[in-house]
């Protein structure tokens, strides 16, 4: 058994052959338990599970079910996240909304630590991730700046997966959740220095016109009314009394959304507004400061 023969299966699924390549090669390092020098050498694999590796890749290839469900996990800046029907599965895209949110945090010289320290809980510095579902995001910034991270979903179910992340990683009293919409359960003076949100932003129109794997994840989490602006002015508006004097609040855009953001951010009252685009130089996180 080898990668080629799962490529195949993958392929005729309907799965874009390069894709097919990535993920035969997640499915082999899974199932046999190998890592990437193995497969480059092509060394011999123990294939006690290569009847759970082939019901996986048809699994895969025959229903569309995204791999990251079918494995129970998503990679996710250098880790592996638990992921199930009730979380958004961490997109590379993200990254740049977490690279970002530490630099901020940094930037103010919040903290100076490349890992978690003490510092920033003993400065009181604390951050909010709205719609935290799976809480890659808040697990992340909590781990690479210190700061203590709260993360507030409407869901039930994804704030169980994302307790179980944040224990996953042995980031108690650091990234810590609860149940809220938006902030229906934050009180006024609980202040941030930072608010960080990746929220749904698909117009509920383009719901048709998306890949079959996206019917697998929680609509709750991809779709927005408002042509995919709703949660942006919500947060937009609220936010500026949850926040510390100087704070910032942060976001993922969706595609050719940033305009619009950018004049909800202005209008309620933020300042100093900064946007970032991704690799494929699409306007992906925009930031600022009120």
């Amino acid at each position: 058994m080898n990668t080629k023969e799962i490529e195949k299966i993958l392929i005729q699924g309907g799965i874009e052959p390069n894709e097919a390549k990535i993920e035969a090669k997640i499915l082999i390092k899974h199932f046999f338990g190998v890592n990437d020098v193995d497969l480059v050498l092509e060394k011999e694999f123990d294939e006690s599970r290569r009847e759970d590796l082939l019901l996986a890749a048809n699994l895969r290839a025959q229903k569309r079910i995204p791999i990251q469900h079918i494995l129970g996990t998503a990679y996710f800046m250098g880790e592996d996240f638990i992921v199930n029907e009730h979380v958004l599965i961490p997109r590379d895209e993200t990254e740049l909304l977490v690279k970002q949110s530490v630099e901020i945090i940094k930037s103010k010289q919040i903290c100076r630590c490349e890992e978690y320290s003490d510092e920033a809980i003993q400065n009181n510095i604390k951050v909010l991730d709205i719609g935290t579902g799976s809480g890659c995001i808040a697990c992340m910034i909590a781990k690479l700046s210190g700061a203590q991270v709260i993360g507030v979903d409407i869901s039930r179910e994804a704030l169980g997966v994302a307790l179980d992340n944040s224990s996953k990683l042995g980031l108690f009293n650091k990234a810590i959740f609860r149940k809220s919409d938006i902030f229906s359960n934050v009180k006024v003076d609980e202040k941030f220095d930072l608010i960080v949100s990746n929220p749904p932003y698909i117009p509920k129109s383009e719901k048709e016109k998306l890949q079959k794997e996206v019917g697998f994840e929680p609509d709750i989490a991809l779709f927005a009314d408002n042509n995919g602006l709703d949660f942006y002015q919500k947060i937009s508006k609220q936010s500026p009394k949850f926040l510390k004097n100087g704070g910032y609040l942060i976001f993922e855009l969706g595609v050719g959304q940033s305009q619009e953001v950018f004049k909800l951010m202005s209008e309620a009252g933020f300042k100093e507004i900064e946007i970032q685009k991704d690799l494929a130089q699409i306007d992906r996180v925009i930031w600022g400061r009120i």
